[in-house]
C-alpha cells in the first residue's frame, strides 16, 4: 500500500472541476464542505483542496491549512480507494469552511470520517450515480 500522493491524484482539470460543483454531489462534515462525483469505468481518483481566501487572508496560513489536509489524506487515502474495486472513480473537493486554524490532529480526524462516508458512495451506486 503507498501513501504517495502523485501528481495524477490531485485534480488540476478546469473543466472538470466546473463541472464538480455543477452537477456533483455535496456533505457538509465540520471544517470541510465535501462535493463529489462519481465517474464510472474511470482511472482514478482525483481530489481537490481548497481554502478560502475570505476566511484566511495570509497565504502562509492557507498553504499550512492545505498541508495539514493534503498530509491527513495521503495518510488515509486507503480508506476511500479500497472499496472502489476499479469499477468507479470518484472527484472529491475537500472545501475547508472553518474559521480558525484547526490542529492537525483535529483535521485528519475529520477526515477519516469524510473518506469513510464517501467509500460508502461506492460501495452503494456503482453506475456512476451520486448518493449519500
Amino acid at each position: 500500500m503507498s501513501f504517495s500522493l502523485k501528481k495524477r491524484e490531485i485534480l488540476r482539470s478546469n473543466k472538470e472541476i466546473e463541472e464538480l460543483f455543477k452537477t456533483g454531489s455535496s456533505f457538509f462534515l465540520y471544517p470541510f464542505k465535501i462535493h463529489y462525483k462519481a465517474h464510472p469505468n474511470s482511472e482514478n481518483t482525483q481530489v481537490l483542496f481548497s481554502v478560502s481566501k475570505r476566511n484566511f487572508k495570509k497565504a502562509p496560513d492557507r498553504n499550512l491549512i492545505r498541508r495539514r489536509m493534503r498530509e491527513a489524506y495521503r495518510l488515509n487515502k486507503n480508506i476511500l480507494l479500497a472499496n472502489r474495486k476499479d469499477l468507479f472513480s470518484l472527484s472529491v473537493a475537500l472545501v475547508y469552511i472553518s474559521k480558525t486554524k484547526l490542529p492537525f490532529a483535529e483535521i485528519e480526524i475529520k477526515l477519516k470520517q469524510a473518506l469513510i462516508r464517501l467509500s460508502k458512495v461506492g460501495l452503494h451506486d456503482k453506475s456512476g450515480n451520486n448518493m449519500v
